[in-house]
């Protein structure tokens, strides 16, 4: 049975890897998953991300996050970071994503298409149909089943970034830069209703938890209700 890919988006610290890692243990611990996976129904659990979710990818994400020209002409450009992250994630689909979902696992995963469209077409201001068709040259045509996308205050999330004491390349971007990536999630957001779903990323860490538990468990039970998905109750 083909699996099931569950991507989460959002700005800079909106708390993704956090909310991610999280939910990895909950769905490990959920009745109803292991049920599935001893079965055989479920093949199992792969936690990814973009860019870096493959050995090529890591030396990619290095140079996407981690780049630091000694002279100004020798900034990375826009088109060479779109190029780049177009060509991490046509390893990424081909040693990852496609493998681990035709075996069956649910695929979760830090950052996919739309986080190209939101940097690099809203923040980046880059050509919009020529964006998606690389990213459909880069995935040939694989989407994810379901997007969550984690919403923030641009302001918020950039203090959340300072205080961890290191920033990338990406987040010392401009506060109109990150401005302009959360308006174009939420374009994608009202385009792409019933994949995308809007989490309010401002709420305690634990509420955040629970929402995205909610959202997950019930998408689970449409997807392998029939199965023996059974969603868990909602104070559990």
């Amino acid at each position: 049975m083909q699996g099931k890919l569950i991507v989460f988006e959002g700005g800079e610290g909106a708390g993704k890897t956090t909310q991610l890692r999280q939910l990895a243990q909950w769905l490990n611990a959920h009745p109803s998953f292991k049920q599935l996976k001893t079965q055989g129904i479920i093949s199992g659990l792969v936690v990814t991300r973009e860019p870096g979710g493959t050995a090529l990818g890591s030396e990619i994400r290095h140079l996407l996050l981690e780049y630091n020209p000694t002279q100004p002409q020798e900034a990375m450009s826009s088109r060479t970071e779109l190029l780049l992250y177009a060509a991490d994630r046509a390893q990424h689909v081909d040693q990852c994503l496609r493998p681990s979902l035709k075996q069956g696992a649910i695929v979760v995963c830090d950052r996919y298409t739309d986080s190209t469209v939101a940097y690099q077409g809203y923040g980046r201001s880059l050509d919009l149909p020529l964006i998606h068709q690389l990213n459909d040259i880069a995935t040939g045509g694989l989407q994810s089943d379901l997007t969550l996308w984690l919403d923030l205050d641009v302001s918020a999330g950039l203090q959340r970034t300072k205080n961890r004491g290191q920033i990338d390349r990406m987040e010392k971007n401009d506060l109109l830069f990150h401005e302009r990536v959360r308006q174009g999630f939420g374009e994608l957001h009202r385009a792409h209703s019933e994949r995308i779903v809007k989490i309010d990323a401002q709420a305690s860490p634990q509420e955040v938890a629970s929402n995205i538990q909610q959202v997950i468990d019930q998408r689970l039970a449409e997807w392998y209700g029939s199965r023996g998905w059974h969603p868990l109750p909602k104070s559990a």
